[in-house]
């Protein structure tokens, strides 16, 4: 079974598995592997409930490294381990099914709970060293304490402790001489006895001394402090550093009186390498090295966070065509296409408070802040768009690389990082549609459309299951009696929020989303329908044609003519009673294998019809071999007919095309026509049909019955 097809609780449990197998070669404990397993389920559980979370806890990934070590699994292997196991399966086993950019944030979630695992596992094996010290300390001072009751018996038991302890041990006179030290600590700085006996405690200082470190040391040895615990780093004498944990206690004579100080070392030198490397493996981005999306997260809610007066500049770029360079050249020549990118905008974010990361792909951001942020991102925009002009070389190509940026401004403190990317985002996508090559700047009023557009795509699939869908009827007028032929279907969608909406408003949606063909299904069978109810109820109205608008996505689904066929035999309608209207620039060098649909439709009886005619530029010759009945001629042929008199230029052009449709048998049907002389321009002109708010507007279809029994009573 896959990871795809078990339920959560299987997901987990197989995560908690292969976690277990990881780990437990390289644990101490007496347990069994099973048992192991059983003791690490609560742990994944707990990182599948922090990587769902709603709001990033960082304390319960904390807690679970701090688990790790509870369970014996005090070796780094352990936790290099865990870590490897978290980011490869996580995501896969407890992310259950997103989107991919859903997925995506759960990746970097998981990125971050990572850290936040390793700094937990620090943690509390530190404290468990702590502990370990501490008992050690007691030991030395009770065996300190016999010395004066006892010294050839304690003498005995404190050197086995001294010599034998894994942690560096030294004791110094409070004036800092050292005065004994064990093997573990001369093996920690590299040196002998002598060399590390000439040197005095005070001696011992480094640039990265926490400020309070030496003033911790001075009220020591005054007595003012028993001890102290600090992290503090020393130099080795072939110049590396020495990372530790250092405690220090002070020791007093049998009146109390303070007489010695005990310092007890932990190398955590590897450690702290290993938390360092995490930390940049999970803020930086593996193939350029520039921060990536966590890390440019992080500073740009500190950057919104920042005080009064201070103001934030963001430029997000996306490459242009970078698609095709991946997918003719390969993804090797994309990676460095995007290395030398990276290198070039690194050089364009120098100044203070200015920063360049990868967000993923060939996305970049680009941030700037201070108090004149407005000049400054226009500067730092230009500066990246310039240095993309070079061509970069790649397997001896010169490849020309371009990029559209959007561009965000602001006051600190008005927006959170998640609303100023997507507004970055949404413009950065404006300056594409553009034309690219160009940034643009970010708009409120074109943000909130952009908004709205992607609120309306995503709720397009459920209206359809909800029924929010219907249909108007505008009826067809024959221009010769006046009588009404038919109608054509307009579908309108009546949105919760946004009341009714036109096809204007989401056909491009469902179109660009691929329910354009079950609406369209949904559109025709419904419309079909209503056809057959007009020809039942109101046959003394004579034969009523339904008109269907086809969408470019619908021409080339393999199942339009067996939908359509399937609908017809349905209802009981016959062909006759459809026309089919597709938009001329829809067919505008239309090959057969397009058109194959068409002309099997219409040898079945169905018309077609060819809507918005003059507008798509084509060559009347091509009517010849198109499989259409009628034409639809655009309104714009038309509009100055509504006054009079009318251009004479826009009478001759109409005057043609009725002329050459009627010589290939084409009938003509008018669209927008609006007051009465226009209607009767256009009939002595010889157009066939017509439709507009003259007659009527779209409407439900009892309204076209009555229309229908006007006409047939008249």
């Amino acid at each position: 079974m896959s990871a795809e097809q078990d339920g959560p609780q299987d997901r987990l449990r197989r995560f908690a598995t292969i976690w277990s197998r990881a780990v437990f070669p390289v644990t101490s404990t007496s347990a069994t592997r099973p048992e192991f397993e059983e003791q690490l389920l609560p742990l994944a559980r707990r990182l599948s409930e922090a990587l769902k979370a709603r709001i990033f806890d960082a304390e319960e990934a904390r807690a679970v490294g701090a688990g790790l070590v509870a369970a014996h699994c005090t070796d780094p292997e352990a936790l290099s381990r865990t870590l490897d196991c978290v980011d490869a399966y996580l995501v896969l086993y407890c992310g259950e099914d997103s989107s991919d950019a859903a997925q995506e944030d759960l990746r970097a979630r998981a990125a971050r709970l990572q850290h936040a695992m390793a700094a937990g596992f620090a943690q509390a094996l530190r404290e468990r060293t702590l502990a370990e010290q501490e008992a050690i300390a007691q030991a030395a001072l009770r065996a300190q304490g016999l010395v004066a009751q006892a010294l050839h018996a304690s003498e005995a038991r404190f050197r086995a402790v001294f010599e034998g302890a894994a942690i560096g041990i030294g004791m110094a006179d409070l004036d800092g001489n050292l005065l004994q030290v064990n093997g573990a600590l001369l093996r920690m700085f590299g040196v002998s006895e002598q060399t590390m006996r000439s040197r005095n405690v005070k001696e011992w200082t480094h640039p990265d001394d926490a400020p309070q470190t030496w003033k911790l040391y001075d009220e020591l040895v005054r007595g003012v402090r028993e001890h102290y615990h600090v992290e503090k780093a020393f130099y080795r004498p072939d110049g590396t550093v020495l990372w530790t944990n250092l405690t220090v206690s002070l020791l007093r004579d049998a009146d109390g009186n303070p007489q010695y100080q005990l310092a007890l070392m932990e190398d955590t030198t590897e450690r702290r390498l290993l938390n360092l490397r995490l930390r940049y493996e999970a803020t930086h981005d593996a193939l350029t090295g520039l921060p990536n999306r966590t890390f440019f997260f992080e500073r740009l809610e500190k950057a919104l966070g920042a005080g009064a007066g201070q103001r934030f500049g963001l430029c997000y770029l996306d490459l242009d065509g970078f698609k095709t360079i991946n997918d003719s050249l390969g993804h090797a020549a994309g990676d460095r296409l995007l290395v030398e990118v990276a290198d070039r905008l690194q050089s364009c974010a120098t100044a203070p408070g200015e920063m360049v990361a990868r967000l993923g792909g060939d996305e970049f951001v680009a941030l700037t802040t201070g108090p004149e942020t407005e000049r400054e991102v226009d500067e730092l925009a230009a500066r990246i768009m310039n240095v993309l002009l070079a061509p970069v070389s790649i397997d001896g190509r010169e490849l020309t690389v371009r990029g559209s940026i959007g561009i965000v401004e602001g006051p600190a403190g008005e927006r959170s990082p998640a609303e100023v990317l997507r507004s970055a985002d949404i413009t950065m996508y404006r300056a594409k549609s553009a034309g690219g090559n160009r940034f643009e700047l970010a708009d409120p009023e074109a943000d909130a459309r952009a908004i709205t557009r992607h609120g309306l795509t995503t709720a397009l699939p459920a209206a359809l299951d909800r029924g929010e869908f219907f249909i108007e009827y505008q009826p067809l007028v024959h221009l010769g009696d006046g009588s009404v032929r038919g109608a054509e279907a307009l579908v309108r969608w009546l949105h919760p929020q946004h009341g009714v909406l036109g096809p204007d408003r989401f056909i491009p949606l469902a179109e660009d989303t691929g329910l354009i063909v079950p609406l369209g299904r949904w559109v025709l069978e419904q419309s079909v329908r209503q056809a057959r109810d007009w020809r039942e109820r109101h046959a003394e109205a004579g034969p009523l044609r339904i008109n269907v608008n086809l969408s470019p996505c619908q021409l080339t689904h393999p199942g339009l003519v067996q939908d359509t066929v399937d609908i017809l035999e349905r209802t009981g309608v016959a062909p006759d009673a459809l026309c089919l209207e597709v938009t001329e620039s829809a067919l505008i060098g239309a090959d057969d294998d397009l058109l194959k649909p068409l002309r099997r439709l219409a040898e079945m009886g169905v018309d077609i019809a060819l809507d918005d005619f003059g507008t798509g530029y084509s060559n009347l010759a091509n009517l010849r071999r198109l499989p259409v009945s009628i034409l639809k001629l655009d309104r714009s042929f038309t509009q100055s007919m509504q006054q009079f008199p009318a251009d004479p230029v826009d009478l001759k052009i109409v005057e043609g095309i009725v002329s050459l449709a009627h010589s290939l048998n084409l009938a003509v049907t008018v669209e927008g026509v609006e007051t009465g002389a226009q209607a009767e321009q256009l009939r002595i002109l010889g157009c066939d049909t017509a439709q507009g708010w003259y007659y009527a507007r779209p409407g439900p279809p009892d309204r076209l019955h009555e229309l229908a029994l006007v006409d047939a009573t008249g």
